[in-house]
């Protein structure tokens, strides 16, 4: 079985386990595992990817709940689904509506086994609750001159064991400036965000807008996301950590494929 598998979590506290790329693994002291953008390719050419192998065997992995933020194919990926329901049938899939469209057009996953979730909604899985809100709103950022995205996207926060994690999803650039989207994720008072960045290519927020929204969610702890398993599109988390200012922020690195105990 995965290491995480057999992690025990004291009450009160929640496993956080990131494979790679938006690709995390959440579980509470009940045991409930939630994925969350799981991203596991097995055909991984070289050229492509930094390692040959994908961090997890599904079926070594219990699974509770998907959550899924958008419909990218590292974000919502069939082949990665199907071995999860082959595993697990059991597991519910969450997210927005082109990622459930997506799996159940591509997948033996039925629709008694798929919620879609909307920006503002809350939904309570087992022992935990969900809050979605649009990482990218639809109608782009005009005076940035960002087009609307292709599809929806959601960021989620996620209410487990007292704690409150937030994950941005593949976020707008300029997200630390939308105010009125920012207002009732920091009225939840996460306590961590786990923050899609690159520091050049512009989709995502540049690491200085990735303080800036951690600092304005008012989050004791950021941790860096996107990286670590494309050759292109990654990025060295220690040189974003050096942008938080000493009285926080904390950054929280999680090495490759492995976990922490949060807090």
């Amino acid at each position: 079985m995965h290491p995480f598998a057999t992690l025990s979590v004291p009450t009160g506290k929640v496993g956080i386990h990131w494979f790679e790329q938006n690709a995390y693994a959440l579980k509470d002291a009940q045991g409930t595992v939630v994925l969350v953008d799981p991203y596991f390719p097995h055909d991984r050419p070289p050229e492509r990817f930094l390692r040959p192998e994908p961090p997890v065997i599904e079926a070594e992995l219990p699974t509770d709940y998907v959550l899924l933020t958008h419909a990218h194919l590292d974000h919502t990926n069939s082949e990665t689904i199907a071995r999860i329901h082959a595993a697990w049938p059991e597991a519910q899939y969450i997210g927005p509506k082109e990622s459930v469209a997506q799996i159940l057009r591509d997948t033996d996953v039925d629709e008694a086994h798929v919620q879609t979730i909307e920006a503002g909604q809350t939904l309570p899985l087992g022992t935990l609750t969900v809050h979605a809100f649009y990482s990218k709103p639809p109608e782009g950022d005009p005076q940035a001159g960002i087009k609307p995205p292709d599809v929806t996207h959601l960021g989620y926060a996620i209410a487990m064991e007292g704690a409150k994690l937030y994950i941005t999803g593949d976020a707008i650039n300029t997200l630390a400036e939308h105010d009125a989207l920012l207002a009732p994720i920091a009225a939840l008072k996460p306590d961590i965000a786990f923050i899609t960045t690159h520091p050049t290519e512009g989709e995502f927020p540049f690491f200085e807008g990735s303080v800036k929204l951690a600092q304005k969610l008012g989050v004791a702890a950021a941790v860096p996301s996107h990286y670590a398993c494309f050759t292109k599109r990654t990025y060295d988390p220690q040189e974003w950590a050096a942008m938080f200012p000493a009285d926080g922020p904390k950054p929280l690195i999680i090495p490759w494929n492995s976990h922490i105990i949060y807090p």
